[in-house]
């Protein structure tokens, strides 16, 4: 079964707390998600391999290590997930980004794709897979179901906050797949919105509401 990683740093809850904060505007709430996915990111890469690697200091030689060459792609879910890649990339500056475009039907809840595009050799690729929210799962197990069909091997979704019920959906459906977060929140509600949540990531992001 995929492992659930909470993140509880101190400065990452710190910053999830003013994101939460209704009167928080759109401009700090990018620029605190930047930083909350840069911090994230060095849990979610932490048991990336290194290898031994010859150098030579300003006072002498050395054997100091490096990346072993792990190729990673990061592939946002649209529109929200695009909001996580700028912190990633600060860390990972390599990584290739593919995208895929999702969106949560009004009245079924259920997602409906409209785009993807990925990295020719996005098989090959440690895959991070990011969305701000995990609410009931469905984008999240349908974007890990694209890439898979694509030769996926190796994915890790990366979220800010989850609710119980997409946790558990996304762990049934794809128990291969451990999942990073920063909270877990105490339920959806009738609107499958997360409880307390910080309400619709997207429009936050991008001052659409």
């Amino acid at each position: 079964m995929a492992q659930l990683h909470v993140i509880d740093h101190p400065m990452i809850q710190h910053k999830l707390t003013i994101m939460r904060m209704k009167e928080t505007g759109s401009k700090d709430f990018r620029e605190l998600l930047k930083e909350i996915s840069l911090l994230m990111g060095y849990e979610v890469t932490r048991d990336i391999a290194l290898e031994d690697f010859p150098i030579e200091t300003p006072i002498c030689p050395m054997t100091a290590k490096r990346v072993s060459g792990r190729k990673l792609a990061i592939v946002p879910i649209l529109r929200a997930g695009i909001g996580m890649v700028e912190g990633l990339l600060s860390l990972i500056p390599v990584a290739r980004v593919g995208h895929i475009g999702l969106y949560r039907d009004e009245e079924t809840h259920k997602p409906v794709v409209y785009f993807c595009k990925l990295p020719a050799d996005i098989q090959t690729r440690l895959v991070i897979l990011t969305d701000p929210m995990l609410a009931t799962g469905g984008s999240a197990c349908d974007a890990i179901a694209m890439l898979k069909e694509r030769g996926c091997k190796n994915i890790r979704l990366m979220c800010l906050v989850a609710a119980p019920e997409g946790v558990e959906k996304v762990r049934t459906s794809h128990p291969d797949v451990d999942i990073y977060v920063a909270a877990v929140d105490e339920k959806l509600n009738e609107n499958a919105y997360i409880v307390p949540g910080l309400g619709d990531a997207g429009d936050r992001i991008f001052g659409t509401k």
